[in-house]
Order: structure tokens, then C-alpha cells, then sequence
């Protein structure tokens, strides 16, 4: 049944999901969630596919109300999360009551909050998902007054014998706050900075404030420090870049390329941030400190694998309880075929709407 939230307080918020994987093959950008963790969680607690729509919030406060009751989950940075003025739990599902005005508000320690819905949130789709493209122009901010549609399979949801939600499922926080250190491996070009590239994990680095979703701009936290030079002279030549590269330019910055980047540059790249630090990344502000730290290829794996495992079993911790609450769970996004990449074709047949 087809219901919908109806945006009151719109901040900077759009319809998201985890990217196009396979986008980059064909020139496109990948895009998604930047915390891809917090948004998988989030759809983890509702019994949703991990490639679901969900909102993504970005630093300001949000408010809006739901046609019908709603079991939701708010993951992400943290915040002041209430329905109807009543304060909920984060990493947690509660029910969103028909009616009452959902907020979240004074979002800190990190710059994105996830908001993730049992059923399926209506978006239009670019190669599979419903991620914004910024360069394509697809996709975009909700307004006030806006009203995104949901399809509502489950029956209300109350406890059999409080009529109360009750969930305490486990999700696994990241921390927020203190010092964050973020993994890199080398990348392919650090045989070409000699010893200066040692300069990366000396000391911490500080977010600019003319970061967003393309990519991080980060300078030495001591004033006068030098970044990495690169030593080699020859030409670097524009080529295929990874998500994560850590780009050095001339100059005493360094760029670090998150879900936005395009496909192709051609700075050096010294290192590449792991998977699992991208989402740490994700949820940097401006002005905080991060420091580098190296890690091996396997590392980064098996740091990868653990983080999946533990939303696996999340996933069944969650199967368990819904089970018994006869809450039905989705395995699978309502989402429409992904085209093949046939690159002969004219740009035009790249879209699907």
C-alpha cells in the first residue's frame, strides 16, 4: 500500500542508496551513501535490502511526517532524533507514528545521518540507482512540502504485550568521537615520493572547509609542515583512479577522492584509503583531525570482511525478531534491471529512469 513522508523541515537532504558498483567500467560516476556502513546498518534494522533508498541527511536538521505508522531506523552521526517531541534511540528500529513530526537536529561528531524505512522508499534510478549524479544532474535535494512515497507491506507494528516497539539489536557503533586514524595501502605511484612520503603518517592532517562528496582537501595540522613531494620529474599522464586515492598536487595540500570523484585524473597517487575508512571519511566535518596510518592489502580485506560479518549477523538478529513480530523482511531492492553497459551505444541508452 502506498503511503508517504511529507517533508516539513527539508535541510540538506536527498534519496540515496550505495552507488553503481559497476559505473566507473563505462565512465560514470559511482556516488552512494558517503557512509556506506551507517547506510547498510540502517537498512540492516528495518528489514531492508542493503541497496534500499533511504535518506541521506547532511549536517542541518530535518523534519517530516508520515501518512501511516512506519517502523524506521536513524543511523549515522550522532544527533537528536525525536517523534512527536519524544526523544528516539539511534542504531536502533522505533516506530514512527502516523502523524507526528520525525526530527533530527543538532547533528555532531560527524556530518551525515542515515534514515532508513521498512518498505520501500519510491526514487527514480540512473544505471541501477537512485544515487545523485551531480555532473548528470541526476537526482536532488527533497524541498519543503514534498511528499516521497513509500510502499507499506507489514502490518502496524506494536509489541504483543507492552503495544510498545521494543528492539535491542546490537548494532555496532563506530566511534564518533576522539582521535580518528584512517587506513591506507600504498598506492601505485609511492616509489616516486622516496622518504617524503613517511611525511603522511607523521602527523595529523586537517579537513578544509571546501570538501564535499568529490573529494577532501586536507593540510598539515602543524603550520609550515610539508606534505609528500613527489621526487620524479616524468609526466603523469591522466588514467583511471580509484575511489580513495590520495592525491598529491602541487602545492601543501593533499586530496583524498571519495564517492563523487570522477574516473580519471592525473595527480600521483600516494596511497588509497581502505573501505572501511571511506565511511569514517564519509562523516568527516571541516576542521577535524585525522591521522594516517598504513596498513597491508590483506589487512584491509579481512578489516572489510569483519565489518560485513558483523552486519550479517545484525541481519540475522533482526530476521529473528521480526520473524516473531510477523514482520515481513526484504532480501531485495525494488529496483528496476540494470541496463548492460553496451558502449556502443549512444550515451542516451546509459539512463534509466
Amino acid at each position: 500500500m502506498a503511503e508517504h513522508i511529507t517533508v516539513t523541515v527539508p535541510g540538506i537532504t536527498s534519496i540515496q542508496d550505495l552507488g553503481r558498483p559497476r559505473a566507473s567500467g563505462i565512465g560514470q560516476l559511482t556516488g552512494g551513501a558517503l557512509d556506506q556502513y551507517s547506510a547498510e546498518v540502517a537498512n540492516a534494522l528495518v528489514g531492508s535490502a542493503r541497496t534500499a533508498p533511504l535518506l541521506e541527511l547532511v549536517a542541518m536538521d530535518f523534519g517530516a511526517v508520515a501518512s501511516t505508522d512506519l517502523l524506521v531506523a536513524v543511523t549515522g552521526a550522532p544527533a537528536d532524533v525525536r517523534v512527536g517531541g519524544v526523544t528516539r534511540v539511534q542504531w536502533e528500529p522505533f516506530v514512527w507514528n502516523a502523524g507526528a513530526e520525525l526530527t533530527v537536529g543538532g547533528i555532531h561528531d560527524g556530518l551525515r545521518v542515515y534514515l532508513a524505512v521498512h518498505g520501500s522508499i519510491s526514487a527514480s534510478y540512473l544505471l541501477g540507482s537512485c544515487a545523485p549524479d551531480s555532473v548528470l544532474g541526476f537526482g536532488r535535494q527533497l524541498a519543503a512540502g514534498e511528499d516521497v512515497t513509500v510502499d507499506v507491506d507489514g502490518p502496524l507494528i506494536d509489541h504483543p504485550h507492552f503495544r510498545i516497539p521494543l528492539f535491542r539489536l546490537g548494532a555496532r557503533r563506530p566511534a564518533f568521537t576522539g582521535s580518528w586514524t584512517i587506513d591506507v595501502t600504498d598506492g601505485p605511484d609511492i616509489g616516486e615520493f622516496g622518504a617524503t612520503a613517511e611525511r603522511l603518517f607523521d602527523t595529523p592532517f586537517v579537513i578544509g572547509a571546501n570538501s564535499n562528496h568529490i573529494g577532501l582537501r586536507l593540510t598539515r595540522s602543524d603550520p609550515g609542515g610539508a606534505v609528500p613531494q613527489r621526487e620524479s620529474r616524468t609526466e603523469v599522464l591522466s588514467r583511471g583512479v580509484p575511489i580513495g586515492a590520495v592525491e598529491v598536487p602541487a602545492g601543501d595540500e593533499l586530496l583524498v577522492l571519495h564517492r563523487g570523484r570522477g574516473v580519471t585524473a592525473g595527480y600521483p597517487v600516494l596511497a588509497v584509503v581502505t573501505t572501511t575508512s571511506l565511511s569514517q571519511l564519509g562523516q568527516a566535518r571541516p576542521g577535524q583531525r585525522v591521522r594516517f596510518q598504513r596498513v597491508t592489502v590483506s589487512d584491509a580485506v579481512r578489516r572489510y570482511r569483519e565489518q560485513q560479518a558483523s552486519i550479517d549477523r545484525l541481519r540475522a538478529r533482526v530476521a529473528i525478531a521480526f520473524d516473531s513480530l510477523r514482520i515481513p523482511i526484504h532480501t531485495t531492492a525494488n529496483t528496476p534491471p540494470l541496463p548492460s553497459a553496451d558502449l556502443s551505444s549512444p550515451p542516451s541508452h546509459l539512463e534509466y529512469a
